[in-house]
């Protein structure tokens, strides 16, 4: 996440902090059908994600999830980056000096002109921290790239875990799209891991 100031469309089109809700809802008056597969931009800035299917994976989770949620036709940026450049970007926007899986950058909220897609923000992952975390959870790479895209993209829509029952609207919609994907509940397999950590 460090530099993502140096795409200037991105740094152009995000607002606000990540994983804050965006600042108001779409009027309704878009032309765009729901259920359509954003447009996804990919933007690979460290050669980290050149291997391992991460990629396809960040791709395919949040098509899906626009699908499965029925989400009005949209455009999204997917930064893929490293532990270096995210700490830099979760201090400056979060005020936390450390590096995190994945943020979320919610575009302020506007319709796409002329029936264009409209941009909804950005959502960046860490290599390095979401390798280990699928390491130490016993689970695919893959996967858990698709769990995190998954979870920046419900950001994107509004959702949040700030509160419990924020919280498990949003684990049980992410619940939802991973079974879609055919991607065991992380949160039960999360739970697993500590309970035999705690024996």
């Amino acid at each position: 996440m460090a530099h993502i100031a140096r795409t200037a469309r991105l740094e152009r089109k995000r607002s606000g902090k990540p994983h804050r809700k965006p600042h108001g809802k779409s009027n309704g008056k878009s032309a765009s059908k729901p259920g359509r597969r954003p447009k996804i931009d990919l933007v690979v800035e460290s050669a980290l994600w050149k291997t391992g299917g991460g990629r396809a994976a960040a791709r395919r989770a949040v098509a899906i999830a626009a699908t499965v949620l029925s989400t009005p036709r949209c455009e999204l940026a997917i930064v893929l980056t490293d532990d270096s450049t995210i700490r830099l970007l979760n201090r400056d926007w979060r005020g936390v000096d450390a590096p995190t899986n994945v943020l979320s950058f919610p575009a302020r909220p506007a319709n796409g002109a002329n029936g264009a897609p409209r941009f909804i923000g950005d959502i960046v992952l860490a290599y390095e921290t979401t390798a280990a975390e699928a390491r130490s959870e016993a689970k695919p790479f893959a996967d858990h790239v698709a769990h995190l895209a998954v979870h920046g993209f419900l950001h994107l829509l509004g959702y949040d875990h700030v509160r419990s029952t924020e919280a498990e609207r949003m684990e049980g919609a992410e619940r939802v799209i991973l079974r879609r994907l055919n991607i065991p509940d992380p949160y039960r397999a999360r739970r697993a891991v500590h309970r035999r950590a705690a024996r």
